[in-house]
């Protein structure tokens, strides 16, 4: 007993900010599980200790009882204090099949890489082909709104109201499908704005596109079962349907939209995902013709579609188009939508349009899977809805990004002429300024990451073959006399990675 006081007393700093009765817990603990306390051991009364190391008795009482309640020691009455075994159960180690282990002189590299290592094989590949970001704000990052411009105001306003209101409905988890009015408040909104035909029982509130596709996926297709993707296509959506277990067959796109091969159609997909108003990333739409071709492929194979309509609220110089589920007679057409673009990304509200017949099948799923809430947001939410402030906020913005739009195409129009094409640019809140066969867009995109720059290389939204080379650019987020000196530094990198003689290229500006 006189050597563990001495090595508590050792150990034990008085001047730390650490509580003594914290730093003795953990020094016993560890002398327990290291072995140097052995299994049976008695210990010292807390009188003899809390003398041994002049702490206060009730401080190590408070240690034991902690190290009795976690199961470090047993205490029995009249006895005293003695070291619980602890040790794992042998019998069941060496049951168990050890995994491969590394030879002794494997360094930490090839231990992680090994099939046993951290990582699930579907998890390595997620991290190895993500395409997230460190930086999300800033020109120019695709895809983000201005957020600058959201009416807070409004919003809090509103907020205020509902919180004063203290209806404690809104506190608890949301029921199935989510909050009733913001799905009332939606189906209106969607069937006027965007041809979208529903009830409010038909639609599913979710935290966003990621969740709504995953949902559908865990509903819809088994482990193993084949999804389309459109190829280029979206990275988020291309990484959830492999978390998923499906096998992802990416199908071509041209300047009508998806364009499946005859090798293609003879293979049936369980799911396929599209982006028909506004191809993501390229920007193309589909056709009318495509859009009917493919809802009666649907129809004869048992195919879902995934209409993402990510956006397209921003169209520039025409109407927004309609939805593909306007179109579909067969009722093989899940919708999603996110209100982060329109409104701003921080508020994670998603929804999802359902076939009737799978409406009570998707409120039990994602209640089941994902035990929502925010309820309160989603509350605000259909009264910045049903007063008309997201019809009022959209179309100011709408004006907003058309002209951060033209003035960024004009910034490339001064330092490339027609040399650099700009896809894609008619909707959306970022288009692809195409580069030349031979340049590496991602070293480009790398290299205006280190110069203050965003932008995203086209090739990380191809998982097959690259057959155009470009960068995509947003303009949304990025103030109107930030555009031009901005995309000079991105102009002096492209023509520097790009073109052997730039200054031949380079216009006056």
């Amino acid at each position: 007993m006189v050597i563990l006081s001495e090595w508590l007393a050792a150990q034990l700093d008085k001047e730390s900010a650490e509580p003594a009765y914290r730093q003795l817990l953990q020094l016993m603990q560890q002398a327990i599980l290291t072995g140097r306390l052995a299994p049976g051991t008695k210990l010292p009364s807390s009188r003899t200790l809390a003398g041994d190391l002049g702490v206060a008795r009730n401080t190590v009482l408070h240690v034991y009882d902690q190290l009795s309640a976690e199961g470090y020691v047993i205490s029995t009455t009249g006895s005293g204090t003695y070291v619980a075994d602890t040790r794992p159960d042998s019998a069941a180690v060496s049951t168990a099949t050890p995994a491969t282990a590394p030879a002794a002189d494997d360094d930490d590299d090839a231990s992680s890489a090994s099939p046993r290592g951290d990582m699930s094989m579907r998890g390595q590949r997620l991290i190895d082909e993500a395409g997230v970001s460190a930086r999300q704000w800033g020109a120019f990052m695709p895809g983000v709104p201005d957020v600058a411009e959201f009416p807070a105001r409004t919003w809090s306003r509103l907020q205020a109201r509902l919180w004063k209101s203290a209806n404690h409905g809104l506190l608890t988890y949301a029921p199935g499908g989510g909050y009733r009015p913001l799905r009332r408040a939606l189906s209106d909104y969607l069937r006027v704005a965007r041809s979208v035909r529903c009830t409010p029982d038909q639609i599913i509130i979710t935290t966003g596109i990621h969740q709504s596709i995953d949902l559908a996926v865990r509903l819809l297709a088994d482990h193993g079962d084949t999804a389309w993707v459109e190829e280029p296509c979206y990275w988020g959506a291309r990484s959830v349907l492999q978390s998923s277990g499906l096998k992802l067959a990416p199908i071509p796109v041209d300047d009508e939209g998806l364009n499946p091969r005859e090798q293609d159609l003879r293979d049936p997909p369980r799911i396929a995902l599209v982006t028909p108003s506004h191809q993501y990333p390229l920007g193309m739409v589909m056709s009318l013709a495509r859009r009917r071709t493919l809802l009666e492929y649907a129809r004869q194979h048992k195919v879902w579609i995934i209409e993402d309509d990510y956006d397209s609220e921003f169209r520039y110089g025409s109407r927004p188009l309609a939805s593909l589920q306007g179109l579909d007679e067969s009722d093989r057409v899940i919708y999603v939508g996110s209100l982060g673009k329109l409104l701003f990304p921080g508020l994670r509200i998603g929804y999802m349009v359902v076939p009737e017949r799978l409406a009570a099948t998707f409120r039990t799923g994602v209640a089941e899977l994902y035990r929502e809430g925010q309820l309160m947001q989603q509350a605000v939410l259909a009264e910045f809805i049903m007063d008309g402030y997201l019809t009022t906020h959209v179309r100011r913005m709408r004006t907003l990004y058309g002209e951060r739009r033209q003035l960024l195409i004009d910034a490339v129009t001064r330092h490339f002429g027609d040399s650099l094409p700009v896809m894609g640019d008619e909707a959306g809140l970022h288009f692809v300024l195409g580069l030349p066969d031979h340049a590496d867009d991602r070293a480009i995109a790398a290299a205006a990451y280190d110069a203050g720059v965003i932008v995203r290389p086209l090739a990380a939204y191809y998982s097959v073959r690259q057959d155009r080379k470009g960068l995509l650019t947003g303009y949304a987020c990025v103030p109107h006399e930030e555009i031009a000196p901005a995309f000079a530094t991105l102009a002096q990198v492209i023509e520097e990675h790009a073109f052997a003689n730039p200054k031949k290229l380079r216009r006056a500006g």
